[in-house]
């Protein structure tokens, strides 16, 4: 016997539509080092996220299953990937930039990334391995940056901004299976080639809910989320999952001192509640 009571897919999209809603006056607040930090609200996120999704549909020929990766730093840009892709019924592929190239060249083949989204100031870290990256058809930069090395790549280069401009604020996100794969990270190759592992909308979603219960962080939406995890490294915890409050992100590379001034900047008091930690090298 089943029961009788509503049935909804666990999608990412649903976090979307949540946080640009009923939380739409939140922020996320991208500390650059150099003057005010950027603001964007929760609102005008969700906007952007569409407005990518649009593009990366009808402009780059991304289709359902098919793996865009980035390869940037900690911004709202990369939050805006972290929804689109994923909601749209791609796969969100981060790219480690701290792994040696011949790994990120292996890691971006196996993946058959055809779409790389880059912060300009990473392209010299890129632009060196287009050449063995023969799946990139498309490169997408967004910031400041020197685009000279990306001259002659077999790959079409395009400005973030100019990409999404004038596309629609709104999205008619599919109402996917939750259990199909949403974003993928690879291992390093410590132990032969990177290893990949690929989350579903399902687990994601969960793994929101489950950061922000009592028990756990216990996130409301009067705080503020200082995420130093960097965004490529295991979806910086599923960080970037967040529903309500706002959302800091420190300035490249991030360091202590650096993250302590985006905090600043941010919430307009110095010193964090709360620092909570994980991992191996805790």
């Amino acid at each position: 016997m089943l029961s009788t009571m509503q049935d909804v897919p666990l999608l990412i999209s649903r976090i979307l539509t949540h946080g640009s809603t009923v939380h739409g006056t939140s922020q996320v607040i991208s500390w650059t080092g150099e003057g005010e930090p950027e603001r964007r609200s929760f609102a005008e996120i969700g906007a952007r996220s569409a407005q990518l999704a649009h593009a990366l549909r009808e402009d780059l020929g991304v289709t359902d299953g098919e793996r865009a990766a980035t390869f940037m730093w900690n911004n709202s840009v990369h939050v805006e990937a972290y929804f689109a892709i994923p909601a749209m019924g791609a796969v969100l592929h981060t790219l480690n930039l701290r792994l040696p190239p011949e790994q990120l060249a292996w890691i971006v083949n196996h993946a058959a990334d055809r779409v790389v989204i880059v912060n300009g100031s990473l392209i010299p870290l890129l632009a060196p391995l287009l050449a063995k990256l023969p799946t990139v058809e498309h490169i997408v930069v967004s910031g400041p940056g020197d685009r000279t090395p990306l001259e002659g790549a077999h790959a079409r280069v395009h400005e973030y901004e100019d990409l999404i401009a004038g596309k629609p604020t709104t999205y008619d996100w599919p109402e996917l299976d939750e259990r199909q794969a949403a974003a993928m990270c690879y291992t390093s190759g410590t132990t032969g080639d990177p290893k990949g592992v690929v989350f579903s909308h399902r687990s994601i979603y969960l793994h929101s809910m489950q950061v922000n219960m009592t028990q756990s962080m216990g996130l409301t939406d009067q705080d503020t989320s200082l995420v130093v995890v960097p965004q490529f490294h295991v979806s910086a915890r599923k960080g970037g999952g967040r529903r309500r409050g706002r959302l800091a992100c420190s300035p490249p590379p991030p360091t202590a001192r650096r993250s302590s001034v985006a905090h600043r900047a941010a919430c307009g008091k110095s010193g964090a509640g709360r620092v909570i930690a994980g991992g191996r090298h805790v």
